[in-house]
């Protein structure tokens, strides 16, 4: 019997594969999945999320439901979620679509646009407005199912390790900022780094000049 694949999101998404699920039974025999996360266990305001869901999957089901969620690194890395879940890897993902939206700018749309919709907007949008139907088309095609999991809405301007005072101070700064809000600041000089969250700090340590993300979420 197939399983389904799934991607729950944080500004993320929740991927799920295509096909039916497995039922728990009367016997309760226990069905086992296995959910990849982008986020590293330390993170627990976004890989907390995970771990949650798999704590009240299990509650709901009297234990005949179990999700194992590992960190990135533990089955696969931290940007090849979506992948992972995809090839059928894993049966669950936890992530954010911007990561790969140099497969299809539309991943972008999925978690946020520079000078988009505010976190309580897009989620109005998603659950109102006809969104998630739309992306539920979209990742169709990947085999996919999407659940949109939270928001942490955008962040700070940046962390810079030199002080940047002109658009001129920008060329050739290493900046951790994937997806169309890359290519954004790339016009200005920028060289766009697409980091998984949580990686940034022991990248910026290594030469990177930014430990955030400029207007984005996690």
């Amino acid at each position: 019997m197939k399983t389904r694949r799934a991607i729950v999101g944080a500004a993320a998404v929740g991927l799920l594969p295509l096909a039916a699920p497995s039922v728990v039974s009367a016997q309760k025999a226990t069905i086992r999945w296995r959910l990849a996360s982008s986020y590293p266990k330390n993170l627990d305001t976004i890989h907390g999320i995970a771990v949650r869901l798999a704590r009240h999957v299990a509650e709901m089901t009297d234990g005949g439901f179990q999700i194992q969620v590992f960190g990135p690194g533990e089955v696969v890395p931290g940007l090849q979620v979506l992948d992972a879940v995809q090839s059928e890897t894993v049966e669950l993902g936890h992530t954010a679509s911007i990561y790969y939206s140099g497969k299809n700018k539309t991943f972008a749309i999925d978690t946020g646009l520079p000078f988009g919709m505010t976190p309580r907007q897009h989620l109005s949008w998603m659950y109102r407005g006809g969104g998630l139907e739309l992306f539920r088309d979209f990742f169709k095609t990947y085999g996919i199912v999407n659940f949109p999991g939270g928001s942490t809405g955008v962040q700070m301007g940046g962390w810079f390790r030199r002080e940047v005072n002109t658009l001129n101070d920008l060329k050739g700064l290493k900046m951790r900022i994937p997806g169309i809000s890359g290519d954004v600041v790339a016009r200005l000089g920028v060289v766009p780094q697409n980091i998984a969250g949580g990686e940034y700090l022991s990248r910026a340590r290594k030469g990177h000049d930014r430990r955030g993300r400029m207007g984005r979420p996690l």
